[in-house]
């Protein structure tokens, strides 16, 4: 199992089809999984895909529109069943706080679940910030309070085997010259820089419902890997900005001009249940040369290795 993966639970925008679920995204990042939009079967999709409700740490909706949130009253039932033992995290638009509300206890159930909420308001605001990733929300441009999501992690730096060993620098030397910045070897001063390398952090992005937005394409800005909504093609573009959507085009414009480097597909209108899904890649590769995945149900695209 990849440490960092994006899992596809679902793929359909307003009306699920025989082949495409309900929106829903899982994205494994080391021992972290937050789940984004767990629209209606998620619970079901979530069985066939192989992932459990104990590794979920984190639940990110973008809006209320109900291809996007109404599975959440099965998860959250699910991880009370299961006895998830860690605290799960919901983030949501604050505006939406009755619609969480409603879905948040939307039956009756033996609630043992240490459920925190901490929504995000109409301002960009740092979610979370831990060792691995720091969560950021931002407003978009869709026709309810939406929200789209950035996970970013810090610069570091790699160590160079070959300079460490040709310098005889080993065991505990090593954490101290990471450390310290600096070392004493052999009557010399060895700096981080002389034995190490610039490692950038890796970032995620998902942009759901929205219309071309400012606050698109700071989320999606040198991402590792988006995941877009591209819920139109060409053909019904004028639709795109009437409903607060996207075409594939737009998606691949996002990415183009953000330097990103892997497009997931997403949240296809089902006008589009009988055509082929390539045309939604041909459409945004004319614009961006980066990988694109049309994404379809229970896909696991893994997170690019890192940029060097």
């Amino acid at each position: 199992m990849a440490s960092r993966e994006l899992v596809v639970l679902g793929t359909a925008s307003q009306a699920p089809t025989r082949t495409r679920n309900h929106n829903g995204y899982l994205l494994r990042w080391d021992g972290e999984g937050l789940l984004f939009d767990p629209g209606e079967g998620t619970q079901r999709q979530m069985l066939l895909a192989g992932v459990r409700a104990s590794e979920i740490n984190r639940i990110c909706i973008s809006h209320f529109h109900g291809d996007h949130c109404l599975g959440l009253p099965g998860v959250l039932q699910r991880i009370a069943l299961d006895r998830v033992a860690h605290d799960v995290t919901c983030h949501y638009p604050a505006e939406g706080q009755e619609y969480f509300g409603h879905l948040r206890h939307a039956a009756y159930y033996h609630d043992v679940a240490a459920v925190r909420e901490q929504p995000a308001g109409p301002e960009p605001v740092v979610l979370a910030e831990r060792g691995g990733f720091r969560l950021t929300a931002r407003p978009l441009s869709h026709r309810v309070p939406t929200v789209g999501y950035q996970l970013t992690e810090p610069d570091g730096r790699r160590m160079l085997p070959e300079r460490l060993a040709a310098l005889e620098i080993s065991g505990r030397e090593v954490g101290r010259l990471a450390r310290d910045g600096r070392l004493e070897v052999a009557g010399r001063t060895v700096s981080l820089d002389e034995v190490s390398e610039s490692r950038p952090g890796q970032r995620f992005a998902f942009i759901m419902d929205t219309r071309l937005c400012d606050n698109a394409f700071a989320l999606a800005e040198g991402a590792d890997l988006i995941v877009c909504e591209a819920t139109f093609t060409d053909d019904d573009a004028e639709l795109a900005p009437a409903y607060g959507h996207l075409t594939a085009r737009q998606a691949g414009q996002i990415a183009a001009e953000c330097g990103v480097r892997t497009l997931v597909l997403s949240h296809f209108s089902q006008r589009y249940a009988h055509q082929d899904p390539g045309r939604f890649a041909d459409e945004a590769g004319a614009v961006f040369g980066g990988e694109i995945v049309v994404a379809a149900d229970l896909d696991r695209i893994p997170v690019p290795r890192r940029r060097r």
